[in-house]
């Protein structure tokens, strides 16, 4: 039984749970985890991954063999990865380019979500440039994007004044010149999650089916495994920062989902309930043994 988890705590307790439920697990390194995500998707090369939201919402629309394990190992706000290096606001998005690795990436659905929803922009009139595929075979960018040339990265792109807005989470490059595009975006995120009930979700865990129907109970102790580890170290604001549990993350599935059908990031609706469905299914379990 192959894992990939980013977060040593989490892997550390899934490993130890799926051995004591009679698996014998190995964790494999791939860093950064989102580069595990289309073999897993795609070719089921390992059993237990770290993945995207979005991507999970990508592979179900697809008929990917991919279920939802309900663990949140990645939580974030997200309106402070718009940024700009001028005079541009969130209010001059449309007619302007922006930047993003890849259409299906989680933090660009989430802030094209917001862009919409909170400043009514008209998405089809900014110009956007992506600099990667998906990791779900058959995704494709929808018509109104461009891609950028092979071997292109958008930090240097941003940083050369390529295009007028970047979306970027981790791969921020260190720069005095950035700033975000949305004014006081950390209250403004902060507000949004207040108001919304939880905070943007970016990974959770996918189990393949393979894997439920082999390793049902190893995959079960795993999942109670990583629950108590988030559990401890909650922080106990107003909001979880990493739900767990089919009800603890069915708003953010389900924005996540509306948001990514409305940008084209997936073919078809994937509706929260099909999700639960298809992992209780496969691991013969209530949704309550599940958190739902």
């Amino acid at each position: 039984m192959k894992l990939v988890l980013g977060r040593d705590d989490l892997a550390s307790a899934a490993l130890s749970a799926a051995r004591e439920a009679g698996a014998e697990p190995e964790r494999v390194d791939i860093k950064p985890v989102h580069k595990a995500s289309r073999g897993f998707v795609n070719a089921s090369d390992v059993d237990l991954c770290e993945l995207a939201i979005v991507t999970v919402l990508q592979a179900v629309a697809h008929g990917k063999p991919v279920l939802l394990l309900p663990v949140t190992t990645l939580g974030r706000h997200q309106h402070q990865t718009l940024v700009t290096l001028g005079g541009l606001s969130v209010a001059d998005v449309e007619g302007h380019s922006v930047g993003v690795r890849a259409w299906s990436q989680t933090t660009g659905v989430w802030v094209r979500g917001f862009l919409a929803e909170q400043y009514g922009v008209d998405l089809r009139k900014a110009a956007w440039t992506t600099y990667e595929g998906h990791h779900v075979d058959g995704a494709e960018d929808p018509s109104w994007v461009k891609r950028a040339p092979e071997g292109t990265k958008l930090p240097a792109d941003f940083l050369a004044g390529n295009v007028d807005f970047g979306i970027m989470g981790n791969e921020l490059p260190a720069d005095d010149r950035i700033r975000t595009a949305i004014d006081d975006a950390h209250q403004v995120a902060e507000e949004w999650s207040k108001d919304q009930g939880f905070i943007p979700v970016n990974h959770v865990v996918g189990v393949s089916e393979s894997a439920a129907a082999e390793h049902g109970a190893a995959v079960l102790a795993a999942y109670d495994a990583m629950r108590a580890v988030l559990a401890a170290k909650e922080e106990g604001g107003t909001v979880a920062l990493h739900p767990v549990g089919f009800a603890g993350l069915r708003a953010a599935f389900t924005k996540a989902a509306a948001y990514a059908l409305e940008q084209d990031v997936i073919p078809r609706a994937v509706d929260y309930d099909e999700l639960v469905e298809r992992t209780c299914t496969a691991l013969g379990v209530p949704p309550s043994r599940l958190g739902g």
